[in-house]
C-alpha cells in the first residue's frame, strides 16, 4: 500500500493558480460598443467569457485559427510582434516551425510532444506558385504529394491520371469586384451601377471557372443559410442601361484603374483572364480600365487599409455562418476596403448577429442584400467550385470547404510530405491576418479553443475539451485539456488563453502589435477593440 501512494499522487492534476495570478480582462461597461465584455481565468483550466449580447455563432468563432492559443510568456518576450514571434512559433499543434526559408519553402517536423495523435509523416514542406500549370507539373512530377486549387481546365487531367486523385470543394466562397466609395469616381452611385451593369457575371463563371460553380445572386452562398435568398437578384447584364447611367452622372469616357493580385483562389482560378474579360467588358460601354498587378501581401494590405478604388477579391468561409460574411466586410472598422461604414448597413448586420430565431435573422438580411444592391456597395460575382489533388497513395487526403486542411492526418508511406499552395505565408502568428495561405500554414502549428472537423465544418473540442453555455448565450466557460504542452515544454493553461485573446482585445495591451497591428478578424467578428482610441 505505501508503495503506491507515489504513483497516486503524481497523477493528481495541477494545483489550481493562486487568485493573485489569474488573468481577467474586463470591459468597464458595455457602452464601448463591443461583444466581449469578460475573459477571465477562472482557475488553471477554466476559462470564462461573458458577452455584452448574445452570440450563437460563438463556438465557431472560437474555432477559427485567427483566435489560436499562444503561449503567454512568448508572446511577452515578442511584444505581440507578429513578425517576431514567425521566427519561432511557440503553439501546441502536430507541427512545429522548423525553418521558414523566405521566398522559398517553410519545413515543419513532427511534434513528439504532441497531445492528440501525432503527425504520421516526420517531416512537412510548404512550398507555393502562383501559376496552376506549375504547380501540377510538379505533383505529376513526383516532386509534391499534393496541391491546393488546380486549375479548372486541369481537373480532367487530374481525373484522367491513376497516379493522382482529385477532392473537389463545395462552393462555399464568394469571388466579388469591390469599390471604395470614397475614392472617385466610384463615390458616385451611378458610376458603381453602371459597372454592375456592364459586367456579364455568367460569361465570367462560364468561361473562367469549374463545373459546379455558380453565379452570385448575394454576396453568401447558397449554403449559408439565415442569409442567402433564392428570390433575391442582381442587376442584369445591360451595356445600354450603364452607357445610360454613365451619361447621367457626366462620366462617359472614364478612365479607371482595377487592382488585383494574380493569385489563384478556390473563388477566382484566374484573375489575370478574369481582369482581362472585365477590361473588355467595360469598354464596350466607354470605360477605359487599366489592370494594376500587385504582389498577394501588399494587395492585401493596400485594400484592408483603403487605398484601392475598384479591386477584385473574394471570401472563403472561416465557419458557415453569414456573420463570417457580412460583419466581416460590411460592418468591421478595422477593415476599410469599402470605404467607411455605412450605417444603417451595419446596424442590420449587427442585429441579425445577435439572433438565434432563423427567420428572425433572415428579414435582417434580406434588409443586408438589398442596401448592398441599392448602393452597389460590392459586385457579388461568382461562388467557386475548387479542389485539392493529391498523389493517389495518400491516405487522408482531403479538401476542407473552410481551406483549413490537417497535414498531420496524412500518411504516404514516406519521412515527408510536400504540400504546394498558391502564396506564401505572411507571418506564422496569424492574429492579424486574412489569406488563407497564411491561415493554413498556421493552423499546422497552433491550435484555438474548439476546432472544426476534418474536411468539414462542424465544430468539436480543441485545446478545450468541454464548454458550457448559460440559457441566453452570454457566459461561456471552457474547461481546457490536461496534459497540452507548448512546443518549447511550457503547459497550457486559462492564463495562456486570456492573454492570447487580449492581444487581440485590448488596444492598449502591450501585446496588440500583430504584423499591420489591423486584427481585421478581430473587429468582425466581435465589433469593437477595448480601449480604442
Amino acid at each position: 500500500p505505501t508503495a503506491a501512494a507515489p504513483a497516486a499522487e503524481a497523477t493528481q492534476p495541477p494545483a489550481p493558480a493562486p487568485a493573485a495570478d489569474l488573468m481577467k480582462v474586463e470591459a468597464a461597461s458595455c457602452d464601448y460598443g463591443g461583444e466581449l465584455k469578460v475573459i477571465e481565468a477562472v482557475d488553471a483550466k477554466t476559462v470564462k467569457f461573458q458577452l455584452c449580447y448574445p452570440d450563437p455563432d460563438f463556438p465557431s468563432k472560437v474555432a477559427f485559427s485567427v483566435f489560436s492559443i499562444a503561449d503567454k510568456d512568448s508572446m511577452d518576450a515578442a511584444g505581440g510582434d507578429a513578425v517576431v514571434m514567425s521566427d519561432t512559433p511557440n503553439g501546441t499543434g502536430p507541427y512545429k516551425l522548423k525553418e521558414w526559408v523566405r521566398g522559398d519553402r517553410v519545413i515543419f517536423e513532427a511534434n513528439a510532444d504532441y497531445w492528440g495523435e501525432k503527425a504520421a509523416i516526420p517531416n512537412l514542406v510548404f512550398r507555393w506558385s502562383e501559376q496552376g500549370a506549375q504547380r501540377l507539373l510538379e505533383l505529376q512530377s513526383g516532386q509534391v504529394d499534393g496541391i491546393d486549387n488546380p486549375t479548372p481546365e486541369d481537373f480532367a487531367t487530374i481525373e484522367g491520371d491513376a497516379n493522382l486523385k482529385l477532392y473537389p470543394r463545395p462552393p462555399l466562397n464568394v469571388f466579388y469586384i469591390g469599390f471604395n466609395h470614397d475614392i472617385a469616381p466610384f463615390d458616385d452611385v451611378k458610376v458603381r451601377q453602371a459597372i454592375a451593369y456592364g459586367i456579364d457575371r455568367q460569361r465570367i463563371v462560364d468561361q473562367y471557372y469549374p463545373e459546379g460553380s455558380i453565379v452570385a445572386k448575394t454576396f453568401v452562398p447558397p449554403a449559408i443559410v439565415p442569409g442567402y435568398n433564392e428570390s433575391a437578384e442582381w442587376y442584369p447584364y445591360d451595356p445600354e442601361k450603364a452607357k445610360a447611367l454613365l451619361a447621367e452622372a457626366g462620366k462617359e469616357n472614364l478612365e479607371i484603374t482595377l487592382s488585383i493580385r494574380n493569385v489563384f483562389r478556390s473563388y477566382l482560378p484566374s484573375p489575370d483572364k478574369v481582369a482581362q474579360e472585365v477590361q473588355a467588358q467595360l469598354a464596350l460601354v466607354g470605360i477605359k480600365v487599366n489592370i494594376e498587378v500587385l504582389e498577394s501581401t501588399a494587395f492585401i494590405d493596400a485594400t484592408a487599409a483603403g487605398e484601392k478604388g475598384f479591386y477584385f477579391l473574394g471570401w472563403n468561409a472561416d465557419y458557415p455562418g453569414a456573420t463570417n460574411f457580412y460583419d466581416y466586410h460590411f460592418a468591421a472598422e478595422s477593415n476599410l476596403q469599402n470605404g467607411s461604414l455605412i450605417p444603417e448597413l451595419v446596424d442590420e448586420i449587427r442585429a441579425a448577429g445577435k439572433l438565434s430565431d432563423a427567420a428572425a435573422r433572415q428579414a435582417h438580411y434580406d434588409k443586408v442584400n438589398q442596401i448592398i444592391k441599392d448602393q452597389v456597395v460590392t459586385i457579388p460575382v461568382a461562388h467557386g467550385a475548387s479542389a485539392t489533388a493529391f498523389k493517389a497513395n495518400v491516405e487522408g487526403a482531403h479538401a476542407s470547404p473552410l481551406g483549413n486542411e490537417v497535414m498531420a492526418v496524412l500518411k504516404n508511406g514516406a519521412d515527408q510530405f510536400v504540400w504546394m499552395q498558391n502564396g506564401e505565408p505572411a507571418a506564422l502568428w496569424c492574429s492579424d491576418e486574412t489569406d488563407g495561405e497564411s491561415l493554413r500554414a498556421c493552423e499546422q502549428v497552433y491550435e484555438a479553443l474548439l476546432s472544426f472537423k476534418i474536411g468539414g465544418t462542424e465544430v468539436e473540442p480543441g485545446l478545450a475539451e468541454s464548454y458550457t453555455v448559460n440559457e441566453d448565450a452570454t457566459e461561456w466557460v471552457f474547461t481546457l485539456r490536461d496534459g497540452v504542452k507548448f512546443h518549447n515544454g511550457a503547459a497550457l493553461d486559462a492564463n495562456d488563453v486570456v492573454a492570447s485573446y487580449a492581444a487581440l482585445w485590448d488596444a492598449k495591451s502591450p501585446n496588440h502589435k500583430g504584423r499591420q497591428g489591423n486584427f481585421e478578424y478581430f473587429s468582425a467578428f466581435f465589433a469593437k477593440f477595448l480601449n480604442a482610441e
